[in-house]
C-alpha cells in the first residue's frame, strides 16, 4: 500500500470530519442539473400514491431508484456510519455503495478494519456494493478483493476511479499507467458485476471512448457518472493535507454531473448508469433520472443524519423519496420509464 497505515487510518477519520465541518463543495462549477427543467403537467392523470418508483438495477429490485452512495470506512466512527445508513437503505428497499475497502486488503489493518463494513445483519436485503479503488485492482490482489467482498456480502464491487483526488493525497497512487488494461484483464475475474465510477470528477465521452478502445464493449457491467458540482474530492485532500485549498483551480475542475450523464448515455445507450455528484433533492433525481440514468446515488448530505442515528437517515432519505415521487406526479408521469420518455427541457 503506497500510505502509510497509520496515515490511512487517520486520513479516514479526517475525510469525515472536513466534511462534516468544511466548505469541500465546489466554488464555481455546479451540476448543471439547474439547466433542465422538467416539464410540469396540470393536467397530470396519476395517481400520487399509486406512482411506481421501482427499479432494476444489477440484478436487485429497489423500491426506488435510489442509493446511497459510498462514504466511508476502517475509522471507528465508519462503523456507526455505515450500520445507521444501512439501517436506513433495508427499510426504504434501498441500495448502498460501502466505501473503499482498500485498508481490507492490508494484512496488518484488515483485521481491525472489517467491522466498519459489516452492515449484512441490519440490511440483509439490501443491494450491497463492495468498493476498491483502481490503483488496487491487481493480478496479485484479486484474492484479497474477493475476500473482502465475500467477507460483507456484497452483491456487487464498485471500482473507483479517482486520479485527481490521489494526485492532491499525501501519499496518493499517481502511476495510472496500465490501469485500463487491468481492468479489461481482471474485472471478469472477480465473480461479482463491477460498476466503475468516479468520485465526484466525473466520468464522460473521454472515459467510455477509452473503456470501448480495446473491445469496442465496456470492460465493466455499469458505470456511475460521480460529476462535478456537489463535493470535490481534490478540495477536501488539499483540506487534509494542508489544512487549507493551495490550489483552488484543480479544486474546481471535473465534468458537471448533467454534463456526464449526458455524454455517457448518448456513448452506451443501454449501460446501467448511476447518476451522483451534487444530487442534493428529489427533484435533483428527477433531472438525473429524465436525463438517462437509472439511478441516482446521494452521499455527503446524508453524513450527519447517518453520524446521528438510523431513524435520522431514513427520514433524511424518505423526504428525498417522496419528493421524487412528488416530480414524477407533476410531470404527469406513472413510472421511471415514463419519466425518461418526457426528459427535460434545457435552458
Amino acid at each position: 500500500m503506497t500510505a502509510d497505515r497509520g496515515e490511512l487510518t487517520t486520513r479516514k477519520r479526517r475525510h469525515i470530519d472536513v466534511c462534516l465541518d468544511g466548505d469541500v463543495g465546489y466554488q464555481n462549477l455546479t451540476t448543471g442539473l439547474e439547466h433542465h427543467s422538467l416539464p410540469y403537467n396540470a393536467l397530470t392523470q396519476t395517481n400520487l400514491d399509486d406512482i411506481d418508483l421501482s427499479a432494476e438495477f444489477f440484478g436487485g429490485r429497489l423500491r426506488a431508484p435510489v442509493l446511497v452512495g459510498a462514504m466511508t470506512g476502517g475509522a471507528e466512527l465508519s462503523g456507526t456510519i455505515n450500520r445507521n445508513l444501512a439501517t436506513a437503505a433495508q427499510r426504504l428497499g434501498i441500495g448502498m455503495m460501502l466505501g473503499s475497502q482498500r485498508v481490507m486488503l492490508d494484512s496488518v489493518l484488515g483485521e481491525r478494519a472489517a467491522p466498519s463494513f459489516a452492515v449484512r445483519d441490519v440490511a440483509p436485503d439490501v443491494l450491497l456494493f463492495g468498493n476498491i479503488g483502481l490503483a488496487q485492482l491487481t493480478k496479485d490482489a484479486v484474492p484479497d478483493i474477493v475476500a473482502a467482498l465475500d467477507r460483507v456480502a456484497a452483491d456487487a464491487l464498485a471500482v473507483h476511479t479517482n486520479p485527481l483526488q490521489e494526485a492532491v493525497q499525501r501519499g496518493g497512487d499517481t502511476d495510472c499507467a496500465g490501469s485500463l488494461d487491468r481492468l479489461h484483464d481482471l474485472a471478469g475475474l472477480l465473480g461479482y458485476p463491477v460498476l466503475l465510477k468516479e468520485v465526484g470528477h466525473g466520468l464522460g465521452a473521454t472515459a467510455v471512448a477509452q473503456l470501448l478502445r480495446l473491445t469496442g464493449e465496456p470492460p465493466v457491467a455499469g458505470l456511475d457518472v460521480a460529476g462535478a458540482g456537489g463535493t470535490s474530492w481534490s478540495r477536501v485532500e488539499q483540506l487534509v493535507r494542508y489544512g487549507e485549498v493551495r490550489h483552488p483551480d484543480l479544486a474546481d475542475w471535473g465534468i458537471p454531473t448533467a454534463q456526464a450523464i449526458t455524454e455517457v448515455r448518448a456513448a452506451l445507450p443501454e449501460i446501467p448508469l448511476v447518476a451522483s455528484g451534487g444530487i442534493r433533492t428529489g427533484m435533483d433525481a428527477a433531472k438525473a433520472l429524465a436525463l438517462g440514468a437509472d439511478v441516482v446515488a446521494v452521499a455527503r448530505p446524508l453524513l450527519p443524519a447517518a453520524i446521528e442515528s438510523a431513524d435520522a437517515a431514513t427520514d433524511w432519505l424518505q423526504r428525498f423519496i417522496d419528493e421524487l415521487r412528488i416530480c414524477l406526479h407533476g410531470c404527469g408521469t406513472s413510472d421511471l420509464r415514463a419519466l425518461r420518455d418526457v426528459g427535460t427541457t434545457a435552458s
